[in-house]
């Protein structure tokens, strides 16, 4: 599928301005341009064009909001100086298996000042000597580069990053509803207690009243018997 059929599949009744992310992957460009992306993908942030056979990115139009750009597994050798110009904003650029010899290559990248990760995997110019230590010196701005900082730290993983904040957000609501069931069954238990204790006073004031209601009946017996007997006195 060419690179313009498969934006239009993509955009799926949507207008370019309302897409935020775009992967293009595996499809075809014809001759080895950017083809089908124009300027009225304002808002695009994350565009992926991994294996579409590019060799060149002098048509990439103007993507102001872009901030990560996956171009792996192209033909790439140059041109890399539009990037600064119609991506200013990069904080994350993908050139793994390209065909990138030279370090003088990368200098028009100097330019994006934002760019923190850069994936040079299966370049030819990672076989320089010192190559790590040359692209370090030479794009300062970058942290990351192969996916490891200077110290040999590796890049922490967004994905799993995102997974982890939605962990903790999610403990959150978990021990919140734990502590109103707690509330509820101590609610609960007072309030049992309450009834039961109602209960008792109940049961002992109905005691209270047959015992009174027995001595009233047992005093009015020894009355009558008294006058049973003044009548046979007389």
């Amino acid at each position: 599928m060419d690179m313009k059929k498969r934006i239009t599949l993509e955009l799926r009744n949507r207008t370019p301005a309302e897409i935020v992310e775009l992967v293009l992957d595996n499809s075809r460009s014809a001759d080895g341009e950017v083809e089908g992306l124009t300027d009225e993908f304002t808002e695009l942030e994350f565009l992926s064009m991994v294996n579409v056979g590019l060799s060149s990115l002098t048509k990439l139009p103007a993507l102001p909001k872009l901030r990560k750009l996956e171009l792996s597994d192209n033909n790439l050798s140059g041109s890399l100086e539009t990037l600064a110009e119609k991506c200013p904003n990069l904080t994350y650029l993908n050139l793994s298996g390209n065909k990138i010899k030279e370090l003088s290559t990368l200098e028009a990248l100097q330019n994006l000042k934002s760019l923190q990760s850069l994936d040079l995997f299966n370049c030819e110019i990672t076989s320089l000597e010192d190559y790590r230590e040359s692209v370090f010196e030479l794009l300062p701005q970058v942290t990351y580069l192969d996916g490891f900082d200077q110290e040999d730290n590796e890049a922490p993983d967004s994905e799993a990053d995102d997974e982890d904040d939605e962990g903790e957000e999610g403990a959150g609501p978990t021990g919140d509803y734990d502590d109103e069931e707690d509330e509820e069954e101590d609610e609960d238990g007072s309030e049992g207690g309450e009834e039961e204790y109602d209960e008792e006073d109940d049961y002992a004031e109905e005691e209270e009243d047959q015992a009174a209601a027995q001595g009233q009946k047992r005093k009015r017996e020894v009355e009558d018997e008294g006058e049973e007997d003044d009548d046979d006195e007389d």
